[in-house]
């Protein structure tokens, strides 16, 4: 897929048909998110996968959406604090924009194969990180469900204006 078409299709998937995600499309998901740039090249990302439905039944407890049940694989997109860049003028932690930037490798890769995505990120972070027994420098920073979806077109995408967003600063 082109970028910009890939761009312009992704959207947040809230339902997904009941078929498995196959590992080799998984791998490919992850491996785009190895891509990623990160401040200094830390890469201070670590992923959990789960594709066992008992294993995605319990984590969704974290979520209590009902939506989120539908997904047959859920990545944790975690973040480590230990290995993540702070920049000097301020100590600002820059593990979370890494991430995400990561993230959003995962969930372009993602529409370019024909799956669906929705970052997730308010939900019980303390019972997620007991859940899958995260080391303490570990932060579990969203949840990523992945599955085939149920609709192809995504809604009508309600974005800001070119010119609500930008300011030229001109000399």
């Amino acid at each position: 897929m082109e970028l910009k078409a890939c761009l312009e299709n992704r959207f947040s998937m809230r339902a997904f048909q009941q078929t498995a995600v196959e590992k080799e499309k998984l791998i490919q998901l992850l491996d785009a998110a190895r891509m990623a740039p990160s401040a200094c090249n830390l890469q201070p990302w670590y992923f959990v996968v789960l594709t066992d439905p008992q294993r995605c039944a319990a984590l969704c407890e974290c979520y209590k959406r009902e939506w989120i049940q539908s997904a047959p694989a859920i990545i944790v997109a975690c973040g480590d604090h230990s290995v993540s860049w702070k920049r000097r003028a301020d100590n600002k932690d820059h593990c979370d924009i890494d991430l995400a930037i990561a993230i959003e490798h995962i969930c372009l890769r993602a529409t370019d194969l024909g799956l669906g995505t929705c970052w997730v990120c308010n939900f019980d972070v303390a019972m997620c990180k007991e859940f899958l027994n995260l080391p303490e420098s570990v932060e579990p920073v969203a949840l990523i469900p992945v599955g085939y979806p149920t609709q192809t077109e995504p809604a009508i995408k309600n974005r800001k204006s070119l010119e609500e967003i930008i300011r030229w600063d001109t000399f």
